[in-house]
C-alpha cells in the first residue's frame, strides 16, 4: 500500500511541476523592412518658385531576414535585401548579419540599437563587389498577437570602388515588421 501511495504521489508531483510555465531563453523571429534615403536636390536654388524641394528621395532599400532573440534583450539575425540608388543608377544585393540590443523594453515595446556587417553583391560589372556596414536606432512597437511594427533610422556604408573614398554612405528612414 505504501508503494502504491508513493507512486501516486510521485506521479502527481511530476505532472504538476512539468506543466509549470518556465520562461524560455529565447525565440525565433522573421523580419522585413523598407527604407528610403533622402538626397540633396542639385537643381534647388534659394528663393526660387520652381516648386522644387531641397531634399529628394534618392534610394530604396528592401530587406528580409530571420534570427533569434535571447532573453528579450539581444538578438542575432541573418538578412538579405535589394538596394537601388537611382541617383547613381546603382543596385546591390547586401547579405549581412545583424546584432541588435534592446536598450529599454516595456510590454513588448523596445527601443534598440543595432549594427550590421556583411557582403554586398553587385548584379553588374560596372563596380566590383564590396563590404556592407550599418548601424542604426529604432523603436519596436508591440502589435496584436505576434506581429510588431518597427520604425528606425540607419546609417549605411557600402564599399564600392569608384565612388568618393571608394564608398557610398547614406542615412535612411525605414518602417518594417517583426513576426515572432
Amino acid at each position: 500500500m505504501k508503494k502504491l501511495l508513493l507512486s501516486i504521489f510521485l506521479l502527481i508531483s511530476f505532472t504538476t511541476f512539468s506543466q509549470e510555465n518556465l520562461k524560455k531563453p529565447g525565440r525565433p523571429f522573421f523580419t522585413g523592412s523598407a527604407n528610403f534615403t533622402l538626397g540633396i536636390n542639385e537643381n534647388y536654388t534659394l528663393f526660387n518658385d520652381d516648386d522644387e524641394t531641397f531634399l529628394v528621395p534618392s534610394a530604396l532599400f528592401l530587406r528580409v531576414g530571420f534570427g533569434y532573440e535571447f532573453f528579450e534583450r539581444v538578438s542575432l539575425s541573418v538578412n538579405g535585401g535589394f538596394d537601388f540608388h537611382w541617383n547613381y543608377a546603382t543596385s546591390a544585393f547586401p547579405t549581412y548579419g545583424t546584432l541588435r540590443f534592446n536598450i529599454t523594453e516595456d510590454e513588448g515595446d523596445a527601443f534598440f540599437v543595432e549594427t550590421s556587417y556583411g557582403k554586398m553583391w553587385r548584379p553588374s560589372n560596372n563596380y566590383p563587389n564590396g563590404n556592407y556596414y550599418g548601424v542604426g536606432l529604432g523603436w519596436q512597437i508591440a502589435g496584436e498577437s505576434r506581429w510588431n511594427t518597427i520604425v528606425k533610422i540607419d546609417f549605411h556604408r557600402k564599399g564600392i570602388v569608384g565612388f568618393k573614398n571608394n564608398r557610398l554612405d547614406s542615412v535612411s528612414f525605414g518602417i518594417g515588421f517583426s513576426f515572432f
